[in-house]
């Protein structure tokens, strides 16, 4: 999937993106796509955000978070490319960067299938790389996820004081619906809407999902106030992220989900 010499590619959002033929250096913002280009192409990866964790040890100048980048590092860094994420990064912050003349690549992620495409697009287009092999795998395994013989209808609180959970159109809905677990906020007109307690725990779901983030929801820590209703603790990094973890995101989060969806 090699891109024509001089050919200026559109990112996920339409906008032209002019990275040069040969990708030296890349700055991501990114903890998804960090781990993406660090486990296809190691050698690019100039910078990444505070909370870019994988792949373990990963030794890469920081430059801030997502939603606060510090710019004038980034820009230090020379990056022939900047990788970002249309939910994860401000407009503001991509629109600087551009306007100082740095390329920007956003994706914009919303299912499992669009990650799938987008991360292609993102290696060959944006970095300049042969497409991994661990793409084709994870294209397999979602291809024919572990399905339970009952679906179940769930909230999915991803923060605490306030309570938000998982609205429409996300990747973390999608994640979930695949593998039998429908969102009961699917259709709220918010993606990830400010819910009160008593009003999740009245909204007849069947099912909380607690992943451990962006909130680090544990045994001890969330479970609690779902009196009576099933609660699921999943791997926040299988359910929320796209990139080398989809290989193993149906396996894992099966495993995870499996011990209440049976009842």
């Amino acid at each position: 999937m090699a891109v024509p010499p001089h050919a200026v590619p559109l990112d996920d959002t339409g906008a032209p993106v002019p990275v040069p033929d040969r990708v030296r250096r890349v700055v991501s913002l990114v903890p998804s796509l960090t781990e993406t280009v660090a486990v296809t192409a190691p050698g690019l990866l100039a910078g990444a955000t505070d909370w870019c964790t994988h792949p373990p040890g990963l030794d890469v100048t920081r430059v801030r978070g997502t939603k606060n980048p510090d710019l004038e590092r980034v820009a230090a860094l020379r990056p022939d490319v900047v990788l970002g994420n249309a939910e994860e990064n401000r407009p503001a912050d991509v629109a600087a960067l551009r306007a100082a003349g740095i390329a920007v690549w956003m994706t914009d992620i919303r299912t499992v299938g669009q990650a799938l495409t987008s991360l292609r697009r993102m290696l060959a287009e944006a970095c300049r790389v042969p497409v991994p092999a661990w793409l084709d795998e994870a294209a397999r395994a979602w291809a024919a996820p572990p399905v339970p013989p009952r679906r179940r209808t769930a909230v999915v609180p991803v923060w605490r004081r306030p309570w938000m959970v998982v609205g429409r159109d996300t990747f973390t809905g999608d994640v979930l619906s695949r593998l039998g677990v429908d969102n009961l906020y699917a259709a709220h007109p918010d993606r990830y809407p400010k819910i009160g307690i008593d009003e999740l725990t009245a909204a007849g779901a069947d099912l909380v999902v607690l992943p451990d983030e962006p909130y680090r929801f544990t045994a001890d820590d969330g479970p609690e106030c779902f009196p009576g209703v099933d609660v699921a603790l999943v791997d926040g990094r299988h359910l929320t992220w796209y990139g080398p973890s989809l290989v193993d995101a149906p396996r894992v989060l099966a495993a995870q989900l499996a011990a209440v969806l049976r009842r």
